[in-house]
Order: structure tokens, then C-alpha cells, then sequence
């Protein structure tokens, strides 16, 4: 599994205009999924997420994770992550997991972060979503299990 992790003040996803899923201050995790990703994956990913130090301590320095912010998580599914851009012009997107198996496992993805305590707001998968953010930072990591 990959995450794009980025550090918002807010963020909305949209789909035909209509806000479905939004958050303040937090982390935008656009999720993909690729083909012998598990459950045990998923878990991991919540996990290192949560955890990940993020957000400026008191002296400003980036050593405070989502767990210990109030923040909240708005998770989206991006098979885009896996797309191939060595040959051509056009991508591959061999590498990204079927419809079938991906949804399960982004769906599982953000339940385990809510498990772990954070409040998670969703795209909706498969379909042609506009995400809007403001990147705080700008802080973006690119994560892998």
C-alpha cells in the first residue's frame, strides 16, 4: 500500500458538487492499493500514520503526530498512486490493485484509523471526486508498506 500523507488546516472532497466528506486541521491520506497489499497492510498503514510526527511542537519543530492533535483524517482512495511513468507518455496502471480488492482494503484502512481514535471523513470510491486542501507546511510524505 502507498498513502500521499499531507498536512492540511482543511480539507473537502466533492463528488457531483456535493460535499461527502470534510475535515479541519489534520491529514489528507490519498490511499493506493496495489495487487498482494493484505488486511495486515492496512493495519500497518493506519498505524505508521497515526503515529507519524507530523505536526510543530511548541518550539516549532515537526515532532507531534495526529494522535496527540484533536486532528482528524480524510481518507481517499487514489489508485493513481500506483501508476507507471517510465515508458511513454500515457501510464501504466498494471501496478494498481482491481476495484474488488482495493475497496475493501481502503474502506478497512480508514476503519483502523478510526479504531485507533482519529475522526475520519471519506471519498467515495470509484468515483470522479474533487478534493480540495490547504497544505499546511507544505507537508507531504509519500508512505509504503
Amino acid at each position: 500500500m502507498r498513502a500521499l500523507v499531507q498536512r492540511v488546516t482543511e480539507a473537502r472532497v466533492r463528488v457531483d458538487g456535493d460535499v461527502i466528506g470534510e475535515i479541519g486541521p489534520g491529514l489528507c491520506v490519498l490511499v493506493g492499493v496495489t495487487h498482494d497489499d493484505t488486511a495486515g497492510a492496512t493495519r500497518k498503514l493506519a498505524e505508521k500514520v497515526w503515529h507519524l510526527r507530523v505536526f510543530d511542537d511548541a518550539d516549532g519543530v515537526m515532532n507531534v503526530p495526529l494522535s496527540a492533535t484533536g486532528g482528524a483524517a480524510l481518507v481517499v482512495s487514489q489508485f493513481t498512486l500506483y501508476g507507471d511513468t517510465r515508458r511513454g507518455r500515457r501510464p501504466s496502471w498494471a501496478a494498481a490493485a482491481q476495484p474488488e480488492q482495493a475497496e475493501g482494503l481502503v474502506d478497512e484502512f480508514a476503519q483502523n484509523l478510526r479504531e485507533l481514535g482519529a475522526p475520519v471523513a471519506t471519498g467515495q470510491f470509484a468515483a470522479r471526486m474533487q478534493v480540495e486542501l490547504i497544505n499546511d507546511g507544505p507537508v507531504t510524505l509519500l508512505i509504503e508498506t
